[in-house]
This record gives structure tokens, sequence and C-alpha cells, in this order.
């Protein structure tokens, strides 16, 4: 019974159903991921590198050749045991040009080194290799004290083409009314995190789920803001 619901929390954590509005504080915010991530997927082809591959939660949404988690070399990641290769959050340990494509899910905003970072995942990919990044805009600190930087479109823009990639498509989600909601159902979590479990499942359930669906109404009757959003998420390409 314990490990059916650990597997349908962990279900709705990244892939939520109308379920999710009552057990995930970020339904709003991991709807949009995953159905944005599902969108961008068919351009994903070959041997694939998820970089700060974590649990590797969308590995299911790529039908590729060969899909390869690489992490940063920590206790946590030796523990998961998930990923194929660790690194030392500099270099990664493949040569030039032996990826066809790159994924790189909310991790940008974890690297203090972001142009290192972008030209090694452009020096591992093949010419004309794609990247699919995301990376959020408006959100708390999180994974404190490695959360260092947030982007607005053109400083995420100028940072890919710095390091040798064109921008084939940049969508913004989250654009709309939802955020406020998403925002006051991420500030409960963390104001909440930390009282007893019964407690915590009570207000998840009834305030918090609450709250997601107002946010799911107000997205229909509200009009929406492209300057104010959660995440970028950006399929770009190596420029040969």
């Amino acid at each position: 019974m314990k490990a059916t619901l650990r597997l349908i929390f962990r279900r709705q954590a990244f892939f939520p159903s109308l379920l999710g509005i009552f057990i995930n504080p970020f339904f709003i915010a991991r709807r949009a991921l995953c159905d944005g991530i599902k969108e961008m997927a068919s351009a994903m082809n070959g041997q694939l590198l998820d970089i700060g591959c974590g649990t590797k939660p969308y590995q299911s949404l790529f039908m590729v050749d060969a899909y390869v988690g690489l992490d940063i070399d920590t206790e946590d990641s030796r523990k998961r045991g998930l990923a194929d290769h660790l690194y030392d959050g500099k270099d990664f340990p493949y040569s030039d040009a032996s990826f066809d494509s790159a994924l790189c899910n909310q991790v940008l905003e974890h690297v203090f080194n972001p142009d290192e970072f972008l030209l090694e995942i452009n020096r591992v990919l093949k010419p004309g290799g794609k990247l699919l990044l995301t990376v959020p805009f408006v959100w708390d600190e999180h994974e404190q004290p490695n959360d260092y930087a947030r982007y607005s479109t053109f400083g995420l823009d100028f940072l890919l083409k710095k390091s040798g990639f064109r921008i084939l498509k940049h969508k913004k989600l989250g654009a709309d009314a939802t955020i406020l909601f998403q925002l006051t159902n991420a500030y409960l979590f963390k104001i909440i995190r930390d009282w007893p479990n019964l407690i915590k499942l009570g207000v998840t359930i009834t305030l918090i789920a609450l709250i997601n669906a107002l946010g799911l109404i107000a997205r229909v009757l509200l009009p929406r803001n492209p300057d104010l959003f959660l995440d970028h998420l950006v399929l770009a390409e190596k420029v040969s």
C-alpha cells in the first residue's frame, strides 16, 4: 500500500492530472512544465544527455536511441544512484560532439558559472544538435544555498547566443493569472513544511487544492501577461 502511494505521489509530482490539484502544491508549475516538455520532446533524437538529471523524471517522454543522465557529484546524487555519470561541476566527462540532443531542466539557476556550463553543453553536442532548456523566471529561492540566478528573456537569449546556440522556440510558461496562485501555494508550502504530517496533508487537500482550482478558473477569466511568468522553455540548436 505504501509503495503504491509513493508511486502515485511521484507520478503526480511531475505528471499532475486532476488528482494533482489536491496533493501537489506545485500543480500549476509542474503541469505547465510537463506539457511544455512533452510538446518539444519530438525535436530530440539520437543520443540524448540529461544534464542535472536528478531522478530522470521526464525520461519517458523522449523517444531517443539512448538516454544518458549526468549529475553533479554530491552525496545526494551518489545515494540516488540514478545518474549514468557524475561530474565535478565544471568539465563534462565526454568528448566533443558526443550527443545529438541535450535536456537541461530547472538546473541553470543552480549553476554559478553559466557561461562555462553552456559552452560545455555546446561542446558535447554535435553540429545542429538540439538543446531543450527550462529555467525559472519568477520563483522563490530553493535548494539553498545553491540558487544563484534568475534570467529575463533577453538575458537568457544573450547567454545562449553567446554560447553558440540559435534559438528555435522560446515559450513563457505560466504567463497568466495562474502565476499568482502558484506563488501563493509556494509560499504556503514553505510555511507548513515543518508542521506535523497530518496537518500538512489537511492544508494541502483543502486550502492549497482550493488555490490550485481558483488558479485554473482565473486563467480562463483573466488576460495573459507575457511579461510576468513562471518559467522559460527554450528549444535551441547548436550553430554549425
